[in-house]
């Protein structure tokens, strides 16, 4: 896989780092690509250049690559160069780096983002992923379908613990993609038995969002948008 990364600070150069390392074929676009910053990733391809410019984007291969990562520190940038990608160069996959939370609203398909990733946002999820029973927790949301993948530790009181997974009237648009147990991941059947404080992971969307967590769970909370109301 061809990716391109724009943006080679602390966060490009990770990404970069990780590509590398699964056999994927990089190139770091950035404007103060110097010498030190290319020592750090040296098998990554590199190009001088500004990620806003239709000149250096043609120069940097989009055309070719299967995905751009828009990962600098600047909102803007980012959303500027996904929706080059996808409206100049047809690129299959875009993913953007969100750095100020006030902004994800606009990192959507209007702007070609196909994935946004928020570092606040998923911190604050690991950290209620963490500490949470019963309530469900939005762990990564994708921008095209409206689809989000989310995760509940079934509570010891839920009325499906114990229950087959094939028995469970999950609701419309929802599919319970894995469950964890005692540390290890298990990929659900309909036979399979829910059981308490086991770790459900699901694909659903915002309208199924409450619906499933008060089926699981009720009582257990008030309703998210109560919640973020204050």
């Amino acid at each position: 896989m061809r990716v391109v990364i724009a943006g080679a600070g602390s966060v490009g150069r990770s990404i970069a780092r990780e590509l590398l390392r699964n056999g994927h074929h990089v190139l770091l676009v950035d404007r103060d690509a110097d010498g030190e910053r290319v020592s750090k990733v040296p098998d990554a391809s590199w190009l001088q250049a500004d990620a806003c410019e239709i000149e250096a984007l043609s120069e940097a291969g989009l055309a070719e690559c299967d995905v751009v990562v828009a990962a600098t520190g600047d909102d803007k940038v980012n959303l500027v160069l996904s929706l080059l990608a996808k409206t100049e160069f047809g690129v299959p996959r875009t993913v953007a780096r969100v750095n100020n939370p006030k902004n994800e609203w606009m990192f959507d398909e209007a702007w070609g983002v196909d994935v946004a990733v928020s570092t606040p946002r998923l911190m604050t999820a690991l950290v209620e992923e963490a500490v949470s029973v019963g309530d469900l927790v939005r762990i990564f949301e994708f921008q095209q379908g409206r689809a989000m993948m989310v995760e509940m530790t079934l509570p010891v009181g839920s009325p499906y613990a114990g229950t087959r997974v094939g028995d469970v009237p999950f609701p419309g648009d929802t599919v319970l993609t894995g469950i964890i147990r005692d540390g290890s991941p298990i990929a659900p059947t309909r036979d399979d038995a829910l059981e308490p404080l086991d770790e459900l992971l699901f694909v659903t969307t915002p309208e199924a969002e409450a619906e499933l967590e008060s089926l699981l769970s009720p009582g257990e909370r008030t309703r998210r948008e109560d919640d973020d109301d204050g």
